[in-house]
């Protein structure tokens, strides 16, 4: 990839994971427009997660590092302990957007969307969180869904009744964001908590790559990619032969041996 945001990928060894082994793919690119990469991304057990950054001139840039360093702060989690909750997270998140507040005037801001792996009654869930217009798919059983729900004005357009989602792809704000890090806008995330099955596979992206490319197109790559790396490096392409006007970054998180005592987290950065 050509350009080097802030990222926290995978540690080289970590202690071992109970109830699941996750197989992880990410990767970034500038895209053909932009002059600087503001996206940044953490990939690092258990939190796996995408931030865009607005601003211009690298303040993005600032206010999406900050973000996904702060995130970095939840621990790596001892076998039968992954209970950091939704509550713990959100602490995490005022805690970031008062340092993007402090560190760019309130001149920048950042998305976050992503997942955090943890624990409920002993079985392994996706605590999945969003605040802005990146994104968090899960596919499933060959089905991809769109979990999280879009902070922006067009998706309360079409809430509304108003436009549909066809014409909300093409709407003149549709990158205007309802709530971000660091801009003053609301900063309370949305969550959902899923059970972790067999097979599933998360995917995490910047709107730079659903800008590009409709979720039949992304379904396709998902379901023609078994390793996850190759599913982010064809994503990637893709958004890039489709123009890539926006930054374009994803990470695709692959649930294996649901219920075994497993390894951890691997992956590589191609």
């Amino acid at each position: 990839m050509n350009s080097q945001p802030a990222a926290v990928p995978p540690p080289a060894s970590s202690t071992p994971s109970p109830a699941v082994r996750l197989n992880v793919g990410y990767g970034t690119d500038r895209g053909l427009r932009r002059e600087t990469n503001e996206d940044s991304f953490i990939a690092s057990d258990p939190v796996f997660a995408v931030a865009d950054g607005m601003g211009g001139h690298e303040a993005g840039e600032v206010a999406s590092g900050i973000c996904v360093r702060t995130l970095a702060r939840i621990p790596q989690q001892a076998a039968g302990a992954r209970n950091t909750t939704a509550a713990d997270v959100q602490e995490l998140l005022q805690m970031a957007d008062e340092s993007i507040r402090e560190a760019t005037g309130a001149r920048a801001g950042t998305t976050l969307s992503g997942v955090v792996v943890v624990e409920q009654t002993g079985s392994p869930c996706w605590l999945v969180l969003n605040l802005g217009d990146s994104r968090t798919y899960r596919l499933s059983h060959g089905e991809l869904r769109q979990v999280s729900v879009d902070h922006s004005e067009v998706q309360e357009l079409v809430d509304a009744g108003q436009i549909t989602a066809a014409q909300a792809a093409v709407h003149p704000r549709r990158h205007v964001v309802t709530r971000a890090l660091g801009t003053g806008d609301a900063v309370e995330a949305d969550y959902w908590l899923l059970p972790m099955a067999e097979g599933d596979r998360i995917l995490v992206c910047s709107d730079g790559l659903n800008g590009e490319l409709d979720d039949e197109h992304i379904a396709r790559i998902l379901r023609s990619r078994p390793d996850p790396q190759a599913a982010v490096d064809e994503l990637i392409q893709s958004a890039l032969r489709s123009g890539a006007r926006d930054n374009v970054t994803c990470i695709v998180l692959d649930a294996a041996d649901v219920g075994d005592t497993a390894a951890p987290v691997t992956g590589q950065c191609q």
